[in-house]
């Protein structure tokens, strides 16, 4: 059974940093395409980043160089480095792999099958 299982959210003040943690069971990195969503109540769940199986990054246009996604294949885990955190950037955020190690451009959740429980990270001004 593949189970993406994420850690390290918290609360923080505006321009501050965390990492999210991504650890994958059952399944190893290099078989998968990886992503980051995150999702606030009452809104579609959004693609924030993505890794597939060779270390290429994709990101959301409103990260803007301020997140960066990254794999540690020996360790079969994955990280969110969030830099210069915003209030807008408070939400649940999920760590998903995807039945490919290839990942579309498009960021969409719908492509992912396996999902964590999420991890909270709130941003206040």
């Amino acid at each position: 059974q593949v189970q993406p299982v994420e850690s390290g959210g918290g609360s923080v003040q505006s321009g501050g940093s965390l990492r999210l943690s991504c650890a994958l069971s059952g399944a190893a990195y290099t078989s998968h395409c990886m992503g980051w969503f995150r999702q606030v109540p009452g809104k579609e769940r959004e693609g924030v980043a993505t890794i597939d199986s060779a270390g290429l990054t994709r990101y959301a246009d409103f990260v803007n160089g301020r997140f960066t996604a990254s794999q540690d294949n020996a360790k079969n885990t994955m990280a969110l480095q969030m830099n210069s955190l915003k209030p807008e950037d408070t939400a649940m955020y999920y760590c998903a792999a995807r039945n490919s190690p290839y990942c579309s451009s498009d960021l969409s959740h719908l492509v992912f099958r396996y999902w964590g429980q999420g991890t909270q990270v709130t941003v206040s001004s």
